[in-house]
C-alpha cells in the first residue's frame, strides 16, 4: 500500500536535496505560495521527484516537476501514487 507524501516529507525532501530549510506547518499554513518564495528552484523540484520515483518504485508524471507551488505537487503526486498512474 503507498502511503501519501505529506506536506512534512516534501519539507525533508526540500531540506535533503536542496539544502532548504522549511517549517512544514508554514507550508501548510500557506499550500498555494510558490516554491519559488520557500527558496526552491526547478532544480530542486526535480531532485525532489526523483527522490520520490526512486522510494515508491515508479516514475511520477512528467509535469510534476513543473509544479508551482508544495499543494499542486502534492495533489499531482499523490493521485499518481494513489492511482498507480
Amino acid at each position: 500500500m503507498t502511503v501519501a507524501v505529506t506536506m512534512e516529507e516534501l519539507a525533508a525532501l526540500m531540506h535533503k536535496g536542496a539544502g532548504i530549510t522549511v517549517d512544514p506547518a508554514a507550508m501548510t499554513a500557506r499550500p498555494e505560495a510558490a516554491f519559488e518564495e520557500w527558496g526552491l528552484d526547478s532544480l530542486g523540484l526535480l531532485g525532489i521527484v526523483g527522490e520520490l520515483e526512486n522510494r515508491h518504485g515508479r516514475p511520477l508524471p512528467p509535469d510534476a516537476d513543473r509544479c508551482k507551488s508544495p499543494q499542486e505537487f502534492l495533489d499531482l503526486v499523490n493521485s499518481a501514487l494513489m492511482t498507480g498512474a
